[in-house]
């Protein structure tokens, strides 16, 4: 998989996009990306600048993996100490 664009590289490509100089295609073409992956990064943009509210902005995108992340580890935690209670558990159980 390559190397994410930088920051700066996308924002300078939907700055000229929005320019409206040039076609969008065309300037995807220019600048060596796909027409989709620049249409993706001008409705990220818009989302981060709050005129589309059907998408999550970066910051919400960073947050939701970040709380996915917790969340796995959590149940992973709870897992392992319901093991360790059944072990317990059955361990007072069985006589000796």
């Amino acid at each position: 998989m390559p190397a994410p664009h930088p920051i700066e590289f996308r924002q300078r490509a939907v700055e000229l996009a929005r320019l409206g100089e040039k076609p969008v295609a065309q300037i995807a073409k220019d600048l060596g990306i796909s027409e989709s992956c620049l249409r993706n990064w001008m409705a990220q943009a818009d989302a981060d600048e709050g005129g589309n509210s059907a998408r999550l902005t970066s910051a919400e995108k960073k947050e939701l993996a970040e709380l996915r992340r917790r969340n796995r580890q959590l149940e992973l935690e709870n897992e392992i100490l319901k093991r360790a209670a059944a072990y317990f558990a059955r361990e007072n159980v069985l006589p000796k």
